[in-house]
């Protein structure tokens, strides 16, 4: 019967021991701001499918500086945080766009 997982081993030098430590630190703010970049995202999407553009524009600006804040950390790459806003941008133009063309 095999266990779940090896357990692991401690590192015996005092800079692999600091490492890990700041790695722990590290990996909780990334998580963090991860989880604060998607819940952005997340928002103003919903505010779209509601059909809210005031409150789809208001959500859009926060989620662009939360988007920028975790390209600039290195968390994601400028090139997906440019592209996601660049899509989210896209939805709140046609959600603004389109009640005017039906009332035309």
């Amino acid at each position: 019967m095999a266990s779940a997982k090896p357990k692991k081993k401690n590192p015996r030098l005092a800079s692999g021991r600091k490492r890990v430590r700041q790695d722990i630190k590290l990996n909780a703010a990334n998580t963090s701001l991860r989880s604060k970049y998607r819940t952005a995202v997340k928002n103003v999407e919903k505010a779209v499918l509601a059909g809210d553009k005031t409150k789809a524009s208001e959500l859009f600006a926060k989620a662009q500086s939360i988007v920028d804040t975790v390209a600039d950390k290195g968390i994601f790459h400028k090139n997906k945080a440019a592209r996601d806003k660049s899509r989210l941008s896209a939805k709140v133009r046609a959600l603004a766009i389109a009640p005017e063309k039906a009332a035309a």
